[in-house]
């Protein structure tokens, strides 16, 4: 592929995800003053664009998905950390992101665990069967006993889930919420509970 093809490329990426933040008051903050015709700005708004519907993803999914550069996203992002557009937290090797102020802590972990596959495929099967065992969970994600076993140690530690009788997700009607707003920004699991929750969610007037 050319040098121009992949420019062009990149380019109509950084447009379609600045555009799908188009409606976030953020985008815009974190331009700067030195900003040039290179395409800073561009870069940055879709960075905010991109987070805003994509809370959580990490440094390398964020630089992938839009094309960038390693340096070049390292700039931006510290550049939007730094002035206060998002804000960063630590997960394990991770740094995941999200638009400052949205999100409570525990909305925060959630994301983040949302964002990788076994934890997020526990979370939503015990939503969609809260009696599954650990055995059953792992058949049903093609892991061994021992994966669930630690990542359910995990997740209790973070405060997702409840080891006490079996395993029961905490905070249920905030996780189903995430899933089914971010649902795209996921797997195809996501997607699919997404589709269904309306017969998971209980009105209680």
């Amino acid at each position: 592929m050319s040098n121009r093809r992949i420019d062009d490329d990149k380019r109509a990426t950084l447009r379609r995800f600045a555009a799908l933040g188009a409606a976030t008051p953020l985008v815009g903050l974190g331009k700067r003053d030195d900003d040039d015709e290179s395409g800073s700005s561009d870069a940055r708004d879709a960075i905010v664009g991109y987070v805003a519907s994509t809370p959580g993803a990490h440094f390398s999914k964020v630089r992938d998905d839009l094309k960038l550069g390693t340096g070049e996203t390292q700039y931006h992002l510290r550049t939007l950390v730094d002035a206060g557009t998002l804000e960063v937290r630590r997960d394990g090797d991770y740094k995941r992101f999200f638009p400052t102020g949205r999100f409570s802590e525990f909305e925060q972990t959630a994301l983040g665990y949302l964002r990788r596959d076994t934890p997020r495929g526990m979370l939503v099967h015990l939503l969609r069967d809260p009696d599954a065992t650990g055995s059953e969970l792992a058949d049903k994600l093609g892991v061994s006993r021992a994966t669930v076993s630690t990542y359910a140690k995990e997740l209790d530690a973070v405060g997702l889930l409840s080891r006490d009788d079996g395993y029961a997700v905490r905070e249920p009607e905030t996780v189903i919420t995430l899933l089914i707003r971010y649902a795209d920004s996921f797997g195809a699991d996501a997607a699919a509970f997404a589709d269904d929750a309306a017969g998971l969610i209980r009105f209680d007037p």
